[in-house]
């Protein structure tokens, strides 16, 4: 059973779109998943806006990927590493807590998270 930054049950992100790196509505992660796509975060134009300034535009269509591209209000499972980077630069987006892989403490902090929880 995947676990959360809490150590309980991981919930589900979002399955409309269907986010996660297996597509499967959860932020699970493994070893395919070089990204770290583990952090549930609630997309804002402003993330989006500064992810495209940095070459990762995840506002495209790529069905190919089974990805429909992203707006603002949109649940998504983010590379951990690009929200820490997001944060670093004042433009991360809200986290849901519960439905954050506990793998993500390997890279952010339990207190940044808490303190970008969507309420």
């Amino acid at each position: 059973m995947a676990k959360n930054i809490f150590g309980e049950e991981l919930e589900v992100c979002c399955t409309n779109p269907l986010t996660g790196f297996y597509r499967d509505g959860s932020c699970k992660t493994g070893p395919q998943d070089l990204g770290t796509h583990t952090v549930c975060a609630v997309i804002t134009q402003e993330f989006l806006d500064y992810t495209l300034s940095r070459g990762n535009d995840l506002i495209t269509p790529r069905p190919e990927y089974l990805f429909p591209g992203q707006i603002a209000g949109d649940r998504w499972c983010l590379c951990a590493l690009r929200w820490l980077e997001a944060y670093q630069a004042g433009k991360a987006p809200l986290v849901i807590l519960e439905a954050t892989h506990e793998k993500t403490l390997e890279v952010i902090p339990m207190d940044v998270l808490v303190s970008f929880a969507y309420r």
